[in-house]
């Protein structure tokens, strides 16, 4: 695996309301990359909790957390996951997570527990919680 991490947006949103598996996300975020899609997932939940559009970008683009676009390619990767939605309830989100991390060979943040009973699909998962 190359080092440093792919974040899944509950990762970052731990990170950012301060639940558990904060510090362990904190503390990759130098290290960390995140889908554009995820990026969305997590400007999404906050505006949910009360803020503002404007403030929920600012929340996350004050971590300088590189966003990688959402292409055609990771768009038909995370496809080829689309099995997993079926078999373990995994989002589009989830699945964008996935296949930003098979693409670049990082490692997954992640805090949702059910990602455990994944089959081995290549990639390196760690639950933060």
């Amino acid at each position: 695996m190359a080092k440093g991490f792919v974040l899944d947006a509950s990762a970052l949103l731990a990170s950012l309301f301060d639940e558990p598996g904060a510090d362990v996300a904190a503390a990759a975020l130098a290290q960390s990359v995140m889908s554009a899609l995820n990026y969305s997932e997590v400007i999404a939940k906050q505006i949910r909790m009360g803020e503002r559009l404007e403030a929920a970008i600012q929340n996350v683009d004050n971590l300088d957390l590189l966003i990688i676009p959402w292409d055609v390619d990771l768009a038909r990767e995370a496809s080829d996951l689309c099995t997993l939605a079926w078999t373990h309830g995994l989002s589009l989100g989830d699945r964008a997570c996935l296949a930003t991390a098979r693409r670049l060979r990082r490692t997954v943040l992640t805090a949702e527990r059910k990602w455990r009973h994944l089959p081995n699909l290549g990639i390196d998962i760690r639950i933060i919680r």
